[in-house]
Formats: structure tokens, C-alpha cells, sequence
């Protein structure tokens, strides 16, 4: 076995603190990953506090991984020691029903293994996550990444990047497509710069008018602030794509207003309170809603090469691993631009 220094969640009212475990030894497709830096999502305050109901103690979070490969097994094909590599929001799935054979993984009929919070494969062993300095997975679910890329901005997209990649590369946004990005947060920043790289006209709908600036800073063309009834009004029935990634309470009907014909909304934020809609909403102009969940390690790989060819990567802070229970209470205020990633190497110290 491969001991590991991490930072560990005992239950759901406790900080994190200093913890140790050991991660299997490597196997025949196995690949093991000095783990350098690693993003922190919301979903990891949520499942570190038990939010979400479901929580399994103790917990390592972390699934926005990028590091350096140590070792690889005997069978091992894609990796070679000294690649960089990452590891996102899943370790593993069924393999064999029609959804992984489709590279659709996320959606694997037995349910997704995750990074962290869930149970392995064999029924017994706890997923740990990020949070950690070593990691090993099974060479399907572990990603190439460019050196072109700075490393610690990479990581975030895990998660972040794969998050808003995936719904917009499902309805075809591209030149000439009308897109709105919901919210300006940690998913928020990247869709904008992913749909502004496919060559979408994009507007940042927000309720707060200081990301105006921001928001014109990483590329968009418009800015509507939902608040305002008249900015509401000249966006009435325009756009062809929104991709909602606000996470607060808010109403639906509000977004679904400003969709043309045949127009679609993609939520991807987790309001924690269920949104009304009235049919009618939906009737008009024919619209949608769609939820969509991270994208599989197919296009996951996509997305990672698509940024090393767009030059995109997240907008981070960083901090040292002894600072996360203060950054979880900053990711409560919105106080990040916009995602925080942790230095590993103060985990070592």
C-alpha cells in the first residue's frame, strides 16, 4: 500500500484537518499521480458538510486533480512516467452498459464511481479524493494535458472546464449562435470563455451589476442585468442557448423569457430550492430545459485539448492546503475570482 498525507473532512461539523491513509498499490492499469495542485469545488463544501445527505466519513475531497505521473502499471498503454496528467470528477464506472460504451461515463447505468465521497468498485474501499498527495486510477479515467498550459490553472477545469464544455458542445454552439451565460462564479467565468472561443455572440446575465467589467474582461459581447425590466425586454425572445450555472435560488421564468424559438436552457448551477415553471413558458417559442452533468472522459479530453489549443484556462487563487477551512467560508460569500486551487506542496511541508 501507498501512504498518503491528506486533508480530511471526520464528519459533517468538523474542519478539515490533517489526516493519513494509504491508496492502493499500483496494478496491471493502474497509473499513479504525484499530485501537484488541486482545484476546489463548491460540491466539495456540500458533500464535506454532508449538504447533499450523503456523505461518507472520513472524507478527502478534491476532483479537479492535475500532477505528474510516478508510475504505471505493467499493462498501462497511454502514460508514461513524467506525463502530466489529471483527474476529474469520476474514477471509474460499469464499463459495459450502453452509456459507458457511448463514452458517456457520467451517466453509467450502475451510477458513476466518484473521485471522492463514493465507494470503489470492489464494495469496501473509500474513494479519496484531491486533497492529497498522491493519487492512483485506472488509466481510462486519467487525462493527458498539454505543457503548454500553466498546470495550476488547469485544474479547475475538471470540473469547471468540463462542466460548461459539454453543454455547449451538445447544442452545437458555434459561429452565429446567440449565447447567455447565466451567473459570472467558477462555472460561469468558463463558460464564457468557452463559448466565446467556439465563436458564439455571448452576454452575462447577472443580478449584479460590478461583474459588468469582468464579465467584458474575459470576452463577452453584452451584458444584461436580470434585474433591470428594460434590459430584460430588449433580450426578450433572442437568444438561442442560456447555460444557467447559478447555484442561489432564483426563478426560472425569468431566463426562459429571453429564449427564441426552439431555444434552450442548460442548467448546470444546483439551486438549493425547486424553481416554478408554468407549461406556458415552455409552450412559447418551443423551449427547453436541459440538465447536464460534467461529460465523459472522451470529452473530457476534448475539452483539455481544445484549451491547450485556445490557450484557455481558469482564473485562480491559489492557497496552501492549511488555508482551505477559511477558502470554504470564502466560496460561501462569492468572495473568489474564481476558483481556488491548492498548492500541494504545502501538504508536504
Amino acid at each position: 500500500m501507498i501512504p498518503v498525507n491528506a486533508y480530511a473532512a471526520q464528519n459533517e461539523t468538523s474542519p478539515l484537518t490533517p489526516f493519513n491513509f494509504e491508496r492502493r498499490n499500483v496494478g496491471p492499469h493502474d497509473v499513479q499521480v504525484e499530485i501537484l495542485y488541486c482545484g476546489v469545488c463548491h460540491s466539495d463544501i456540500h458533500q464535506a458538510r454532508n449538504e447533499w445527505g450523503d456523505s461518507i466519513y472520513p472524507m478527502v475531497p478534491g476532483h479537479e486533480i492535475v500532477g505528474k505521473v510516478i508510475k504505471v502499471g505493467s499493462e498501462v498503454k497511454k502514460f508514461k512516467e513524467g506525463d502530466l496528467a489529471g483527474v476529474g470528477v469520476m474514477v471509474d464506472s460499469c464499463r459495459v452498459c450502453k452509456n459507458c460504451k457511448e463514452d458517456l461515463e457520467q451517466y453509467c447505468a450502475e451510477g458513476m464511481t466518484g473521485t471522492y465521497n463514493a465507494i470503489e468498485r470492489d464494495g469496501k474501499t473509500i474513494a479519496q479524493g484531491g486533497y492529497s498527495t498522491q493519487i492512483v486510477v485506472d488509466e481510462h479515467y486519467v487525462l493527458h494535458i498539454s505543457p503548454k498550459l500553466d498546470l495550476k490553472a488547469v485544474a479547475p477545469l475538471l470540473c469547471a472546464g468540463i462542466t460548461t464544455y459539454s453543454p455547449l458542445r451538445y447544442t452545437n454552439v458555434g459561429k452565429g449562435t446567440k449565447v447567455a451565460i447565466a451567473g459570472l462564479g467558477g462555472l460561469g467565468h468558463m463558460g464564457v470563455k468557452f463559448a466565446v472561443a467556439m465563436g458564439a455572440e455571448v452576454s452575462l446575465l447577472s443580478t449584479s451589476p460590478s461583474k459588468e467589467a469582468d464579465a467584458k474582461r474575459l470576452g463577452a459581447h453584452n451584458f444584461v442585468l436580470i434585474k433591470d425590466a428594460e434590459q430584460r425586454k430588449q433580450y426578450k425572445n433572442y437568444f438561442d442557448i442560456i447555460l444557467n450555472t447559478v447555484s442561489a435560488n432564483h426563478s426560472y421564468e425569468e431566463y426562459l423569457n429571453l429564449l427564441a424559438l426552439n431555444g434552450k436552457m442548460i442548467v448546470v448551477g444546483l439551486p438549493e430550492k425547486a424553481s416554478e415553471v408554468k407549461a406556458g413558458k415552455l409552450l412559447t417559442n418551443r423551449r427547453s430545459i436541459i440538465g447536464s452533468m460534467i461529460g465523459g472522459i472522451k470529452e473530457t479530453q476534448e475539452m483539455l485539448d481544445f484549451c491547450a489549443e485556445k490557450n484557455i484556462v481558469a482564473d485562480v487563487e491559489m492557497i496552501n492546503m492549511q488555508d482551505i477551512n477559511e477558502a470554504y467560508e470564502r466560496m460561501i460569500k462569492n468572495d473568489v475570482k474564481y476558483r481556488f486551487v491548492i498548492d500541494i506542496a504545502s501538504l508536504k511541508k
